[in-house]
């Protein structure tokens, strides 16, 4: 495997030099998709909330700064990234209001009706058996709480493509399948956002 694939290896499940490399990269390279994605959570105040493949931990953090009253969740299947969230998270964790675990959203280590916001940024492209991963977050959300997916591709753009190709592992999601990924495990009022000339992705859903 070649330097760069190898590097790029690493969006998947950061390990070793590399992939702290990647880690702190992605904190930086996604953060102006992750805050636009963001914006379409609406007039939800959560109380609870777990960010789905935390990677750098930038994303936990900017939530918990924007709802001040609520306790966050990371979790990530990479050590590294687990460091690094915890690194980026340390005084939060400190106070208590920050929680950092490494595990696998396919077997979610949380109680039913646990959170209020369940996030995935840059994420679910790696997620095996999605549909099994949808009803997972969809087991720990509460009633009425909401399901936020962020891509930095739609699917549509050959960057995208490139990278799909280039990154073992990485598929691809077009709005319209997430959205009927999401009604199979169960949720409701699905909506999408999209930002045609970044071709960014937003895809909410509720659990009724």
């Amino acid at each position: 495997m070649g330097f760069i694939k190898k590097f790029f290896a690493n969006t998947r499940k950061p390990q070793g030099f590399l992939g702290k490399l990647m880690v702190g990269g992605m904190n930086k390279g996604h953060a102006k998709c992750a805050d636009w994605g963001m914006e379409h959570i609406g007039s939800l105040t959560p109380a609870a909330i777990l960010d789905c493949g935390c990677g750098g931990g930038r994303n936990i953090k900017a939530l918990l700064e924007k709802f001040p009253d609520a306790v966050g969740w990371g979790l990530d299947y990479s050590e590294i990234s687990v460091e690094k969230t915890r690194e980026v998270n340390k005084a939060t964790i400190e106070r208590g209001r920050c929680n950092v675990v490494q595990g696998d959203v396919s077997a979610l280590p949380f109680d039913e009706n646990s959170f209020n916001l369940v996030t995935a940024f840059e994420t679910v492209y790696f997620w095996p058996d999605i549909e099994n991963c949808f009803r997972q977050v969809f087991r720990v959300l509460r009633p009425g709480g909401l399901f936020l997916i962020v891509n930095e591709s739609d699917g549509t753009d050959a960057m995208g493509e490139k990278w799909e190709k280039m990154i073992d592992g990485m598929k691809l999601y077009k709005g319209e399948e997430l959205i009927g990924h999401l009604k199979n495990a169960g949720f409701a009022d699905v909506d999408m956002n999209c930002k045609a000339d970044k071709h960014w992705l937003a895809v909410c859903g509720r659990r009724p």
